[in-house]
């Protein structure tokens, strides 16, 4: 947290609902926990006093969770909003109507320690994007893009089980028939492929491998979004998925996945409302608006993806304000996405941490990546 700043939490719901000593456990972590009953007492609590953090009940004796909700994105757009699922439910996608209100979801019943890990993050993420016009100006859009559930809950069956196999896998992806359609087009182009045709998801799983199934999962879910005409959202996940496979060849095997996981919501920035494309639009005296990238990274936070990611994805366009003083995750999102998208490299960052000879070689192959998409296009 900044400085001396309390964290001030509201829980809505049945006390009961909360373990007996997280006031105790918040306390420690200097933060205060008050509690409601109910959703109305919320929304004057929110009205009359600026909370950090509200945590929502899945039922409330007067008015639904995403009401409540609703009515805290309205008067408080900068506070960050969970919303608690019953834990049989939490392998599912939540309902519609909370996904676009809430910006977390944490399981019922709820220990102390997860409620404050995932307070713990947003706060690291505010400290690291302290715009508060940023985080208004997101609180505020009405429809945020969801969640990638699907991938979540992909990460979250090979966290639990790590032999899971191809079948088990397969079968989550299943479940959503558009993405799982989507999934097979983007396996079987020249991009992935190299030739050899994928006519099921069990072998998609199986010759593509995780980490690339994985990120196709991802994208056929962040750019499924409507906001974009058909040949925009090409274009845009096209040069993600380009960026992608760059990134992770510029870093060691340890660090590829979160390399290509960080470019590939590199632009993720760009499918919210009333962003500035930082690559395009300078940022003029008169332009209030947020721009693109840490756009991005704020959304990711949200959604509560690491922070190797999220910084990798808010500061893509200036690397130097990376917390890491050598080239990792940031610098090959940088030089990733600027090769894709024809802007200027930080040459003077890659001097600095030392792998500015091999920016020719990385020149080459996002030539050579570029080439196997566009045979696809």
């Amino acid at each position: 947290m900044q400085g001396n700043t309390v964290l001030r939490i509201l829980f809505v719901g049945d006390s009961r609902d909360l373990p007996p000593d997280m006031a105790d456990y918040i306390g420690d972590f200097d933060g205060q926990l008050q509690v409601v009953a109910d959703g109305n007492s919320a929304i004057a609590a929110v009205a009359t006093s600026d909370f950090d953090v509200v945590v929502v009940a899945p039922a409330l004796p007067d008015i639904t969770p995403a009401t409540v909700l609703g009515q805290i994105r309205t008067l408080r757009p900068a506070t960050s909003r969970i919303a608690l699922i019953e834990n049989e439910h939490s392998q599912r996608t939540p309902p519609a109507r909370i996904i676009g209100v809430a910006h977390r979801f944490l399981p019922m019943p709820l220990a102390p320690e997860v409620l404050l890990d995932a307070v713990s993050s947003l706060e690291e993420l505010r400290e690291m994007l302290g715009d508060a016009r940023l985080r208004t100006a997101i609180g505020r859009i009405e429809k945020l893009p969801s969640p990638p559930h699907l991938y979540l809950s992909l990460m979250h069956a090979l966290e639990e089980d790590e032999d899971s196999n191809a079948a088990d896998i397969a079968k989550l992806i299943a479940a959503d028939p558009a993405i799982a359609a989507k999934v097979l087009q983007l396996c079987n182009s020249a991009f992935f492929s190299n030739g050899r045709t994928v006519s099921d998801l069990r072998g998609a799983v199986t010759r593509l491998g995780i980490a690339t199934l994985r990120d196709l999962v991802l994208a056929s879910e962040v750019f499924a979004v409507q906001s974009l005409s058909g040949a925009e959202r090409q274009a845009l996940q096209r040069r993600a998925l380009i960026a992608s496979r760059l990134a992770a060849k510029m870093l060691p095997q340890s660090s590829a996945e979160l390399g290509a996981t960080a470019a590939l919501l590199a632009d993720i920035g760009l499918l919210l409302p009333g962003m500035r494309n930082e690559r395009t639009e300078s940022a003029g005296d008169d332009d209030l608006r947020p721009g693109h990238a840490e756009a991005g990274g704020y959304l990711l936070g949200l959604w509560g993806l690491p922070m190797p990611i999220i910084e990798a994805v808010a500061f893509q366009l200036r690397p130097q304000r990376s917390s890491t003083r050598s080239f990792w995750v940031t610098g090959a999102v940088h030089v990733a996405t600027a090769l894709v998208n024809g802007t200027p490299v930080d040459e003077q960052y890659l001097s600095r941490v030392g792998v500015l000879p091999r920016l020719q070689g990385w020149r080459e192959l996002a030539e050579e990546l570029a080439g196997h998409a566009a045979s696809d296009a």
